[in-house]
């Protein structure tokens, strides 16, 4: 199983880098975790439609280079599916079945291309607030680890 985590934007601040990568490890013992940190595009005050657009896409041709047409790819987006962390572990135990390889997608300030959103096999949303894109990459790593602490009937979960 190998699970691949793609992330637009640099993740700059310690207290992030170490979270994620503790969860990281703690989710080895379960498969390969790889981690894809692409730039994001600068998006000017005050951009225009137009603007957010060409940002979007070439932030959009970045993360779809990364993607194989055999990934299961989760692209996290506001719009999309509410999802409880059971939830997650089932879904995660079905598409592991399917697939060897689940792509895990947090876009930019801007969100994601539609592109994007029409190659991913899911939308999912942990909720309709808006989280800083660096901080929602710490909510889902751990959120991956607690649906696999379900599956195993751990104490993590409570």
């Amino acid at each position: 199983m190998k699970i691949k985590l793609i992330s637009v934007g640099k993740l700059k601040e310690k207290y992030l880098k170490d979270g994620i990568a503790e969860y990281v490890k703690r989710l080895s013992r379960f498969g390969q975790v790889e981690q894809i940190e692409l730039p994001d595009e600068k998006t000017p005050d005050k951009a225009s439609d137009k603007e957010n657009a060409q940002i979007l896409a070439k932030e959009g041709d970045r993360i779809l280079a990364k993607l194989s047409e055999r990934d299961f790819v989760v692209a996290m987006a506001i719009e999309g599916k509410l999802i409880s962390s059971e939830e997650l572990s089932s879904r995660l135990e079905l598409e592991m079945q399917q697939a060897s390889t689940l792509t895990f997608i947090i876009g930019g300030s801007l969100g994601l291309d539609p592109r994007v959103k029409k190659r991913a096999n899911s939308l999912m949303s942990f909720g309709r607030i808006t989280l800083p894109h660096q901080l929602m990459r710490l909510v889902l790593v751990e959120q991956i680890y607690r649906a696999f602490m379900i599956r195993e009937g751990s104490p993590y979960h409570k």
